[in-house]
């Protein structure tokens, strides 16, 4: 299952907040696509299906469908707010390879 770093589940509650949505869940999935094969789908959801991997990092819940759930086992989710760096970013040790970019894995 992906973890939140402290920052990036601070970020997430702050932009749940202001959509107004502090119930939704923060829905992180991998799907087909990008330069390197797959890519990643982060969106808030209002609705978790029954077989969703569900796990809370303080008021943020994540929700993981099963079919990216072993793709994002290990995963760190972590958000950068400085001059250089800026974002939400995915450190994955199940990629074996990803783009320039840095949105597609393989």
């Amino acid at each position: 299952m992906i973890t939140l770093t402290d920052s990036a589940a601070t970020k997430v509650a702050q932009l749940l907040e202001s959509e107004g949505t502090p119930e939704y869940a923060l829905r992180v999935a991998v799907k087909s696509g990008g330069c390197s094969g797959f890519q990643y789908d982060m969106y808030f959801d209002g609705d978790i299906a029954s077989d969703d991997v569900v796990t809370s990092f303080g008021a943020v819940k994540v929700v993981v469908d099963p079919a990216s759930a072993s793709l994002l086992d290990g995963a760190s989710l972590d958000y950068k707010d400085g001059l250089t760096e800026q974002g939400f970013a995915i450190t994955n040790p199940n990629a074996t390879r990803s783009c320039g970019c840095g949105k597609s894995f393989s």
